[in-house]
């Protein structure tokens, strides 16, 4: 499907919709891609979610530039050409729109990996109360200074092994404290930036499919 994405990389943006059987209304779950647009396995985890009772929308940054170009070494060269605040604004308008969709119920949860787990920390500080809950996976944490702006239920994932990212893990689970927000932060032993990515060689079955299931039962709590 497609929506409109005004501030955006073009305009108007692509996504990937799925929803369970029957009429709904839903929970909502956004899905936000790595650094190298909509790939099988992003629209694998927007399945996922809808199995477990979501209206699920995983959106293409790379639309603008002709959509998910069929691998991901191609798709990493074609993000980088694009307006990164403009990807953040074609996610938030993508949030907006899944929120709003006729299946939904109104509350609205959010996931995404690497780029898409800053994402997601992103629409947390931009959308307080508007999103429900959210997950990011080893992505940017928000600046200490935009946290009280998070109204969500925050589930942080984390790599053991994962220098850049978790330079700002402590800091930021420091500042979801201080500020009072609804909060767990877990680090995966044994696993590298990536982990959940079940088509590359880092992923790690047994944690990757543990924080899968914290997601889940984390959404329902914070959407029903």
């Amino acid at each position: 499907m497609t929506y409109d994405s005004p501030g955006g990389n073009s305009g108007k943006m692509r996504g990937y919709l799925v929803h369970p059987a029957g009429a709904g209304p839903f929970p909502a779950v956004l899905v936000v891609h790595e650094n190298r647009g909509l790939n099988p396995h992003i629209e694998d985890v927007a399945r996922r979610a809808a199995l477990d009772g979501f209206i699920a929308l995983a959106p293409d940054a790379l639309y603008p530039l002709g959509g998910y170009p069929g691998n991901d070494d191609d798709g990493k060269v074609m993000q980088k050409k694009l307006d990164r605040g403009k990807i953040s604004v074609d996610m938030l308008n993508g949030a907006k729109w899944l929120k709003g969709h006729s299946l939904s119920n109104g509350k609205l949860a959010a996931t995404g990996f690497c780029f898409g787990g800053g994402v997601i920390n992103y629409l947390a500080v931009k959308m307080g109360s508007d999103l429900s809950a959210g997950a990011p996976y080893y992505g940017k944490v928000a600046k200490t200074e935009d946290v009280p702006n998070i109204k969500a239920a925050m589930q942080v994932h984390f790599a053991e092994d994962d220098k850049r990212i978790n330079k700002g893990r402590d800091g930021y689970a420091a500042a979801l404290k201080a500020n009072n927000v609804t909060h767990e932060i877990h680090t995966y032993p044994g696993t590298r930036h990536g982990f959940h990515n079940n088509s590359t060689k880092r992923y790690n079955e047994e944690q990757a499919k543990l924080a899968w299931s914290r997601t889940m039962a984390w959404f329902k709590k914070h959407t029903a």
